[in-house]
């Protein structure tokens, strides 16, 4: 954390922070229409002006900040939960649970995640409840091979033969002696897979197969302004700035982890 900080902590900790604050937050309603002022320009009572339908931008792109970061903290969380899973029982045990579980991560690994999350969602239909375990198929493999190389680099440690000749159970060995020793490499993986699930649900809204309208979401405002980009840029500006602002920080973040956990070796 030396070449960082306690910036990136911060900066993801205050996203975050907002996402969750949101409702209880002074803001227009994010879906109230006001054709009349359809495009308007940023004012008092609209800080960052008004999107094509009259509906106030800056509400919906706190709204939005919440519907992405919860669609992608979701579908890792869920990721991380499965993947940790399989990856202690196939590390731990090995032989068939063990080519069970790889071989399975591998046909996932052999479809494009993009095209595998568009056929998916085509076919179960778009929505944040399709789009959370859309997204923790395709980065489970992610967390299967980080916890299987973990528990293979711990498991002939001393603590843990240790733990086996008290009699412990498999179960409390998995959970008590080896996770601890792997959560830091599980802790980069999870913010990885956050900040790139930010992006794909973000891309499938934009092409109109993630959150459904009139829902607010960062890849819908910057597809809607896309077609008003002449007349009202700044529509276009705003997603695209929290967007940007957002992965950075993550990858920040992500940086920040790696070293903290290379310089405690």
């Amino acid at each position: 954390m030396r070449r960082y900080g306690s910036g990136p902590v911060i900066a993801v900790g205050a996203i975050a922070l907002l996402a969750l604050v949101v409702p209880i937050l002074p803001l227009a309603d994010p879906l109230h229409i006001d054709v009349a002022n359809h495009l308007a320009p940023p004012s008092l009572a609209h800080k960052l002006g008004q999107d094509e339908y009259g509906r106030d931008v800056l509400s919906r792109l706190l709204w939005g900040a919440r519907v992405s970061l919860g669609v992608a903290g979701g579908s890792a969380a869920l990721a991380c939960a499965c993947g940790m899973v399989l990856g202690l029982v196939g590390g731990f045990w090995q032989g068939i649970a063990a080519f069970v579980t790889l071989r399975g991560m591998d046909v996932v690994l052999c479809f494009p995640p993009l095209l595998l999350a568009l056929l998916v969602v085509t076919l179960m239909g778009p929505g944040a409840g399709t789009l959370i375990p859309v997204l923790a198929v395709l980065y489970l493999p992610g967390f299967v091979r980080v916890v299987y190389a973990g528990v293979l680099a711990v498991r002939a440690q001393d603590y843990v033969e240790a733990a086996h000749a008290i009699g412990a159970r498999p179960a409390r060995i998995m959970l008590r002696t080896i996770l601890p020793n792997i959560a830091g490499p599980l802790l980069v993986q999870f913010s990885l897979t956050a900040a790139a699930a930010v992006v794909l649900e973000s891309g499938l809204s934009f092409l109109g197969l993630g959150v459904v309208p009139p829902a607010p979401s960062w890849g819908l405002m910057i597809g809607a302004a896309r077609a008003t980009m002449t007349q009202a840029p700044l529509l276009l500006l705003w997603p695209c700035l929290a967007l940007s602002v957002t992965i950075l920080a993550m990858n920040a973040l992500c940086d920040a982890l790696r070293d903290l956990i290379a310089g405690g070796r």
